[in-house]
C-alpha cells in the first residue's frame, strides 16, 4: 500500500477540466484529432490551460504522437512553493481517471545525479501545469509511469546541469524515454503581437537550441511560462541526439473568446524518433 503522504489528489479537477471521469474521458476523446501521421517521440511540449482554450491543441499532439512507457513530465512553477526545482520521487498521482506510478527507479538515478535538495513534493501539490496533461495521457496511451519535474529556477547554469542529468538517467535506465514539457506561449498580449514574440521561441526549440531559447525569451520579454523546463529539456534531447522536431498546432484563446486584443497562445511540437 502507497503512504497517502506520496499519493497527489487532482487538485483543479472541475477547474481546467471536468471532474465527472465519464464527461472527463468524452471531453478528452472529442480533443484527440489527428491530423498528422502518428510518430514514436522522445520529446513534447503541449499547453496546460483550461480545456477550453488550450485542449484543442494539446489534443492535436498527443493524437499524432506515440510515447513510451516511461516519461519524464516538466511543468513551470506558478505557485513558488517548493525547491527551485521540485522532483516526486515515489508513489502515485490521481486523476478522476484512475492512478498513475511514479517510475521510482529514474527518479532514484535522477536524484542521485542532482541531489537530495531537489527531492520535493511541496512545489506540486497545488501547481497545476502537469495535472492538466495527465487525463489527455491516459485516455491517450493507457498505463505509463512517470517522473514529475517541477522547475520554478530560471537560473541557467541550474537549467542546464538537470537537463544533463535527465540525459545521464535516460541512458542509465537503457529504456526508452519521453520527455514531456508543460507550457503555454506567451500570455497576456493582442495575438499579433503573441505570434510575433512566440516564434522566436518556438524557432529555437524546433533548432533544438537551448541557449537560442533562453536568450530569445529574456531578451524579447515574451512570457512562455514553461520556457525554463524547456531549456532543460533540449539540453537533454541534445545529449540524447534528438531530432526531427516538427510544429503540430499554433492557437490562442481568443479564438475560442472571440477577444484578438488580450491572448494567451498555445503550441503543440514534438520530436519524432525517425
Amino acid at each position: 500500500m502507497v503512504e497517502s503522504f506520496w499519493v497527489r489528489n487532482p487538485s483543479f479537477s472541475n477547474l481546467f477540466y471536468p471532474e465527472n471521469p465519464l464527461q472527463l474521458k468524452t471531453s478528452v476523446e472529442r480533443l484527440l484529432i489527428r491530423e498528422k501521421d502518428i510518430k514514436k517521440v522522445s520529446f513534447l511540449l503541449v499547453p496546460h490551460a483550461g480545456y477550453i482554450y488550450s485542449g484543442a491543441t494539446a489534443g492535436k499532439t498527443f493524437a499524432c504522437s506515440e510515447i513510451s512507457k516511461r516519461v519524464i513530465i516538466m511543468g513551470p512553477n506558478h505557485t513558488g512553493k517548493g525547491k527551485s526545482v521540485s522532483i516526486w520521487t515515489k508513489g502515485l498521482w490521481k486523476t478522476p481517471l484512475g492512478e498513475i506510478s511514479i517510475d521510482e527507479e529514474n527518479s532514484i538515478k535522477l536524484i542521485e545525479l542532482t541531489g537530495k535538495e531537489y527531492k520535493d513534493r511541496e512545489g506540486h501539490i497545488k501547481e497545476h501545469s502537469i495535472e492538466v496533461e495527465l487525463p489527455f495521457m491516459q485516455v491517450r496511451y493507457g498505463n505509463f509511469s512517470m517522473v514529475p519535474i517541477c522547475v520554478a529556477t530560471e537560473n541557467y547554469i541550474e537549467l542546464k546541469r538537470l537537463g544533463e542529468c535527465i540525459a545521464k538517467t535516460i541512458e542509465l535506465s537503457k529504456e526508452e524515454t519521453t520527455i514531456i514539457v508543460s507550457s503555454d506561449m506567451n500570455h497576456y498580449e493582442s495575438a499579433e503581437t503573441n505570434k510575433k514574440k512566440d516564434f522566436y521561441a518556438i524557432e529555437a526549440i524546433l533548432n533544438l537550441d537551448p541557449e537560442k531559447l533562453y536568450k530569445e525569451v529574456n531578451e524579447k520579454e515574451i512570457s512562455m511560462c514553461g520556457y525554463a523546463p524547456a531549456v532543460s529539456a533540449l539540453y537533454a534531447l541534445n545529449l540524447l541526439q534528438g531530432k526531427s522536431m516538427e510544429l503540430i498546432d499554433y492557437s490562442h484563446s481568443g479564438i475560442v473568446t472571440g477577444d484578438y486584443s488580450e491572448v494567451v497562445s498555445y503550441a503543440g511540437i514534438r520530436c519524432a524518433e525517425n
